[in-house]
């Protein structure tokens, strides 16, 4: 399956688009012709991002949906393609992250994340599949996590919903690729979002501030491997390394990780 190259009137479909990496996904998709429907649980900050899109001489249009209600997905998706009548690219760039240590992350919450990181990203999928399947073409686009390659002690649930999302996309770009539709997933290490605030920052090592990734940077590499017609996509690309390290040596990079991140704590053994 090739790359994505073109993107004029390609109707793109970006979840989590209210902030962060979502947001500036639909920007840039938008800049380069796509219609971009945004879909994220924050109504107000969608209609801001399509009426700046709109000034910017763009088109999108916003769609309020949590992604972890699958009749609200449902809902969501028969609306877009009332409105647009196709889904070309989808975009799954919903989720969230809380760092904690698994003794004191409340169930509630864990399967809150499950259903907004996982479910959220297998809802959007099995919506968005029968139009592309009509079309004998799409492309998906999921964004896992560096921690779903390499497990991070303080965030275990997170870890654990992106793995599912990286192994979920390795399993369905086989079944795919043969209708025409591309997988591609994403592994962001360090992208300067709101999802690292104050409270984030102070649980992770002393010098992790300089090594994030402005989203702008990110999403326009991350856009071209989608036009490379990449499968897996680590960014930035010298951690790639550490992947392939924890591969080879796994109790050894496992330890070097629990060295970092848990050194940084003062709750472990509380």
């Amino acid at each position: 399956m090739a790359g994505l190259t073109h993107y004029a009137d390609k109707v793109s479909v970006v979840t989590g688009a209210s902030s962060g990496i979502g947001s500036e996904m639909a920007r840039q998709l938008a800049e380069k012709g796509a219609r971009v429907a945004l879909v994220a649980r924050r109504a107000d900050r969608l209609e801001a991002l399509a009426a700046e899109i709109g000034r910017k001489g763009g088109t999108a249009s916003a769609h309020a949906c949590d992604v972890s209600d699958r009749d609200a997905v449902t809902r969501c998706a028969e609306r877009i393609r009332e409105a647009h009548g196709r889904i070309d690219l989808l975009v799954n760039t919903a989720g969230y992250v809380r760092h904690v240590l698994f003794k004191d992350h409340d169930l509630e919450d864990i399967e809150r994340m499950i259903k907004t990181n996982y479910l959220g990203t297998v809802y959007w999928i099995k919506q968005a599949l029968p139009l592309m399947r009509a079309r004998g073409a799409g492309w998906i686009l999921n964004f896992s996590s560096f921690a779903g390659l390499v497990p991070q002690p303080d965030e275990a649930a997170y870890t654990a919903t992106k793995a599912a999302v990286s192994a979920l996309s390795d399993a369905i770009a086989c079944e795919f690729e043969p209708i025409g539709i591309h997988v591609m997933c994403v592994y962001p290490v360090m992208v300067q979002t709101e999802m690292f605030s104050r409270e984030v920052m102070d649980r992770m090592p002393r010098d992790s501030g300089k090594r994030f990734m402005s989203a702008d940077r990110f999403v326009a590499e991350t856009l071209r491997g989608l036009e490379r017609g990449d499968r897996h996509l680590v960014i930035p690309r010298r951690y790639r390394g550490v992947v392939i390290l924890r591969t080879l040596f796994p109790k050894l990079i496992g330890r070097k990780v629990a060295s970092v991140r848990l050194d940084a704590l003062t709750d472990v053994e509380s």
